[in-house]
């Protein structure tokens, strides 16, 4: 029985009005804007985050190239605004696009791979981007990068440059999960689930782990690209160093901070890779790298379902705690005999 229909009615609608108070008042209109847009940029990694989690939690393949579909998308973004002039959020499903369509031609031949070996082909990948982008200078910007500039709102909406794209990565964010929410609901995420538990019996099934994964990945991609393009547009600048094989391997532990099969849990992830570096370095400043990684070892012992698997152990234990325990399947069934009866 799902976690939904365990909380009643009156408290799910308050939980939701919670989190719309907070994400759509609080953070835009009372938080500073250098802390608008370092929200705004934890909304664009999330949705970077749900994608890895959609090929590597429930597909259960290994990537560590994340980054480098980042990079597409963001330098999609830069291009056409530089270069052709187009507007800046028009370029948001150009990259979408984009990501997806290589995301399927490399995922074709490099998904025939497994484990290790799919790591590290698509690290290659993610190690290769920074060189290419300076290569191709002519329409990057080589080491210089590309000066995109913030998106400015429309004249009609009382919103600042922050706000705007705060916003914007918002919707998409919304979009995104939701549309993840319900692959992984539906028929497609029970075969990826199956694929990643037991090939043998996903092929007796008739499921093609190559065709599955290889389509998850051109998935996972295009929320990639969606990431880097609204990345591009946060920061306004985009050049080759921004887009190292750190990156992925960022991307990558947030995942699993957040907990690798949580939807949820990916904006989680994304907070700390996000912020907890910052803090580390405020902690203590020469030491920064390795206050993070013992944050990191910490989070990883303690909580080893990520984030995202203690907010659900939580909301159990709290709904044991006040009695709201979810109903079994008979136990909706004779209720709704009853009502019927009454009526």
């Amino acid at each position: 029985m799902s976690n939904r229909m365990a909380w009643p009615l009156w408290a799910r609608a308050l939980g939701a009005a919670a989190l719309a108070i907070l994400l759509l008042y609080i953070i835009p209109f009372k938080a500073p804007g250098y802390l608008v847009s370092q929200y705004a940029t934890v909304l664009a990694f999330g949705i970077a985050i749900i994608g890895l989690n959609l090929v590597t939690g429930f597909g259960g393949a290994i990537t560590l190239g994340h980054g480098a579909f980042v990079a597409l998308g963001a330098y999609t973004t830069s291009i056409l605004v530089v270069r052709y002039g187009w507007h800046p959020v028009a370029t948001i499903p150009a990259s979408a696009a984009i990501s997806w369509i290589v995301g399927l031609l490399f995922g074709f031949p490099a998904l025939r791979l497994h484990g290790l070996y799919l790591a590290l082909g698509t690290l290659v990948l993610s190690i290769t981007v920074p060189p290419v982008l300076k290569r191709f200078s002519e329409f990057t910007g080589g080491v210089q990068g590309l000066n995109v500039g913030n998106p400015l709102p429309p004249s009609w909406l009382p919103l600042d440059e922050s706000q705007w794209i705060y916003f914007v990565a918002l919707a998409c964010a919304a979009f995104l999960y939701f549309v993840a929410y319900r692959i992984v609901g539906g028929a497609l995420g029970r075969s990826l689930i199956a694929t990643r538990d037991n090939m043998l019996v996903a092929a007796v099934m008739g499921i093609s782990r190559v065709k599955l994964t290889t389509m998850t990945f051109a998935v996972s991609s295009l929320y990639a690209g969606v990431a880097g393009s609204l990345y591009a547009l946060i920061v306004g600048f985009v050049a080759p160093d921004s887009f190292t094989v750190m990156l992925s391997l960022s991307l990558f532990i947030a995942a699993v901070v957040g907990g690798i099969t949580s939807l949820g849990g990916a904006f989680l992830g994304a907070l700390f890779i996000q912020f907890v570096p910052v803090w580390a370095g405020d902690i203590v400043v020469a030491l920064a790298g390795l206050v993070y990684g013992v944050s990191l070892m910490l989070t990883l012992v303690l909580i080893p379902d990520g984030l995202g698997g203690l907010a659900k152990r939580i909301a159990t234990w709290l709904r044991a705690r006040i009695g709201w325990q979810p109903q079994s399947p008979q136990e909706v069934e004779n209720s709704a005999q009853k009502a019927k009866t009454a009526s």
